[in-house]
């Protein structure tokens, strides 16, 4: 099973929220709590476990913020 860890450069980022938009499995949001160095409002990943990997997120990211390490979480059948 894929899964993926979304790394985030929260410093560029400019709280555009594209990337929220086209996440299928709804884990991220803009953090209502921070402001970054640049006075934006930026991202975050609300439940990490759950990212498949697609990496929508950083295809639709304007400002190339956003990574997506992939990998292959083994399924324990017995």
């Amino acid at each position: 099973m894929a899964k993926g860890r979304i790394i985030i450069d929260i410093d560029r980022c400019k709280g555009c929220a594209l990337c929220t938009n086209y996440c299928p499995v709804h884990i991220l949001k803009l953090d209502d709590e921070h402001t970054n160095s640049r006075g934006y409002t930026p991202l975050m990943v609300t439940d990490p476990d759950k990212c498949i990997a697609c990496a929508f997120c950083a295809i639709m990211c304007p400002d190339s913020v956003i990574t997506v390490e992939k990998f292959i979480k083994e399924v324990n059948n017995g």
